[in-house]
């Protein structure tokens, strides 16, 4: 940072930007000056909106030419990737610069790193968009064979996949699950003549020789009565299944996948809503709300709808390798959940049960990472209920192993001493000080106080302070606040500084980082608050002036570091003890001795 203030101050960029604008040198002169003014910019010094028109335009050009040094074009696909997620101005002007096929055409050369700058401004450019452009973003992404390309040659490829390539795989795949959001958002409308006809669709394929021979020549109402029966068969849990279909999630994505799966493995639909309709009462699987809770489920595995996480690599590698993949998962699901069904030999009651169990087949099996659609059905399959059983009594017996009621006796007797480490921990960090910033009652100041424990734990000592400088020396702080004055830790919404802000969203994100102290002033009780600026800083000021006032150290930080700490001090105590088995009672004292004439006459003299 010292080096980049430096040279930004003696017109560093401006140089650089000229050698970059001017393209006078397109080879190792150019690269040079891209990555250091790249490098430059990524401290936060300048932002990337001050960057002009021509610049941004220049390095597009280098990304849309042919003939120049090879280590070119990925400095300058990074540059714009930058500039694409800090300006939405010059990113719009990217998007309109820089075409997609141009960024295929990167993306088809066989150099990992252009792959991996090339994949990072597709994303960008993706997560910029809107929803609408998104979609047709994708679409000609998708008609351009790019999920082929990605699964044959960077998936499968000879190179190991690199990590910033693992992440922009799961972005792009977190961005094309998210169009499904709109659907999964939106209840079924019963007045939506398409809708209802989807549903007879619905209807008709499960029931259609069956409907014919009984609703030929029937009046208005018996038709009526006969297609209400007909969705009860089907599964659903009302006779108008528009009912059912209101609930968001998973609204009209539900009968997006039961229409999928009617009209992409017909034989199928009609073996599983045929086979429950004949089955006695109350074993039948309903195929209908069966659908509906798996389509919630597969949501809330896939994370449909959810923000992109910033550092997340976990991307699925069979979404590659299949087209309308949400889809194809469904079917397998489906089929996988009457397969359940029939082992589990449920009813009605079990549904909830039943779910569960293919909620955790299907989380098991996604965490394998199967490469293609097919491996997936073949590993899911295989974990049949049975299996299921036996990996949950091998991870409790697991787990029971170091709950046994010894270790849970000794892991009490550690805890004090423990708590103690802890509490001095925390002591140890008020002393050591941390620096808060103001907070005004319009918007975040950038006036700066510093608050710290005095080494004798007797004062806290406090003042304001200017950003840059270092913490000042403990003699230096002019406010005092004696620990023996404090009477009690307020934290969230009960901080008299955070109640007289009001309601506004900004404040709202404060609640979960102010904490106040109240302490006597004279007669009057005042108050010295304080905005942490991470949770773990709250966690650990929090525990400190409980520790001070006396009170328990109930924060999830503490909890944490006391299992960590205990789990760390029980294996150390029960190392000597390895492969010997522990019994779970302590072995029973034996009966006392029918006399005690056994202690030895130290008067007697030994020859």
């Amino acid at each position: 940072m010292t080096f980049a203030r430096e040279v930004i101050s003696r017109n560093g960029l401006e140089r650089l930007g000229t050698i970059i604008e001017d393209g006078d040198d397109l080879g190792e002169v150019l690269a040079l000056s891209l990555r250091a003014f790249s490098e430059l910019m990524e401290h936060g010094v300048v932002s990337w909106e001050t960057l002009t028109i021509p610049f941004v335009r220049k390095v597009v050009c280098y990304v849309n030419m042919n003939l120049m040094d090879a280590s070119v074009p990925p400095l300058a696909l990074g540059l714009l990737e930058s500039v694409t997620l800090s300006s939405p101005v010059l990113g719009q002007l990217v998007k309109s610069e820089v075409p997609l096929d141009r960024l295929l055409v990167h993306l088809q050369v066989m150099n990992q790193q252009l792959q991996t700058k090339a994949m990072a401004l597709l994303t960008a450019l993706l997560q910029g968009a809107s929803p609408v452009e998104r979609k047709h973003m994708l679409d000609y992404l998708w008609q351009k064979n790019l999920r082929q390309f990605i699964y044959k040659n960077i998936i499968h490829s000879v190179v190991p996949m690199g990590d910033e390539m693992a992440h922009h795989l799961y972005v792009l795949q977190s961005l094309t699950l998210g169009l499904l959001e709109v659907r999964m958002r939106t209840p079924l409308d019963p007045y939506s003549q398409e809708q209802r006809e989807q549903l007879q669709v619905l209807r008709q394929a499960a029931f259609e020789a069956e409907g014919e021979s009984l609703g030929a020549g029937l009046s208005a109402d018996r038709r009526r009565s006969l297609c209400a029966r007909e969705f009860r068969k089907l599964g659903f849990s009302n006779s108008n299944p528009a009912q059912d279909l209101e609930r968001v999630p998973p609204g009209l994505l539900a009968l997006d996948n039961m229409l999928y799966f009617s009209r992409n493995s017909p034989s199928a639909y009609s073996r599983f809503v045929l086979e429950n309709s004949s089955r006695e009462d109350k074993h039948e699987c309903p195929f209908a709300r069966g659908s509906i809770q798996l389509t919630v489920l597969l949501c809330e595995l896939l994370h449909v709808g959810e923000p992109c996480s910033e550092t997340a690599q976990d991307f699925s590698p069979m979404f590659f390798g299949q087209d309308q993949s949400f889809h194809e998962l469904f079917c397998v699901g489906i089929q996988l959940l009457n397969k359940t069904w029939k082992e589990m030999r449920a009813t009605q009651e079990d549904f909830d049960k039943v779910m569960q169990v293919v909620r955790e087949q299907l989380a098991r099996t996604l965490a394998l990472k199967p490469t293609s659609l097919e491996l997936f059905r073949t590993k899911v399959n295989a974990l049949t209920y049975g299996e299921v059983l036996r990996l949950r009594q091998s991870e409790r017996l697991h787990q029971e192993g170091t709950l046994a009621p010894p270790i849970l006796e000794l892991r009490e007797k550690l805890k004090p001493e423990l708590m103690g480490l802890i509490r001095q921990q925390r002591l140890l960090r008020l002393c050591e000080g941390t620096l808060f910033r103001k907070i005004s009652s319009r918007r975040r100041q950038d006036k700066l106080w510093f608050c710290c424990l005095s080494h004798n734990h007797k004062v806290l000592q406090y003042g304001d302070m200017e950003e840059g400088t270092s913490p000042p020396a403990l003699e230096s702080l002019p406010e005092q606040l004696p620990v023996a004055d404090m009477r009690a830790l307020l934290t969230g919404k009960d901080c008299p500084h955070v109640r007289e802000k009001g309601s506004g969203k900004q404040n709202k994100d404060l609640y979960e980082l102010a904490f106040s102290v109240s302490y006597d002033h004279g007669e009057e009780e005042a108050y010295l608050n304080f905005i942490a600026s991470s949770k773990r800083e709250f966690y650990l000021w929090t525990d400190g002036l409980n520790a001070l006032l006396g009170s328990p150290m109930g924060s999830e930080q503490t909890r944490l570091d006391l299992e960590q700490l205990l789990s760390m001090e029980t294996k150390l105590r029960l190392l000597e003890l390895e492969n010997v088995p522990i019994p779970e009672r302590p072995p029973p004292v034996p009966p006392p001795p029918t006399n005690f004439n056994f202690c030895y006459d130290c008067s007697i003299a030994e020859p």
